[in-house]
């Protein structure tokens, strides 16, 4: 493999420079992550089976429950791009 000259390297490190800048002012921001509710619920948890362990199954239920509500609701809420309404590429029309 012959060595390439260092204007060359320089004009193609300046090309990926541009590419990969491009490539990242294209890019969506990132969400704030939603599932904190879920960490904190399995912390009161922990904390309610320590001080009542004859109630923890009571607690566990309703942390379930209030585990699978809060993951649905936020499912729903992501939904707004066009691959979770089934259209685009790769969907049948």
């Amino acid at each position: 493999m012959s060595e390439l000259s260092p204007r060359l390297r320089d004009e193609i490190d300046d090309q990926v420079a541009e590419a990969f800048d491009a490539y990242l002012a294209e890019r969506r921001p990132r969400r704030p992550w939603r599932g904190w509710p879920l960490v904190v619920t399995v912390a009161l948890g922990v904390v309610t089976t320590w001080l009542a362990p004859g109630a923890a199954w009571a607690a566990w239920l309703a942390i379930a429950v209030t585990n699978v509500v809060w993951l649905v609701v936020v499912s729903g809420k992501a939904g707004l791009g066009p691959a979770n309404r089934g259209e685009g590429p790769g969907f049948p029309s």
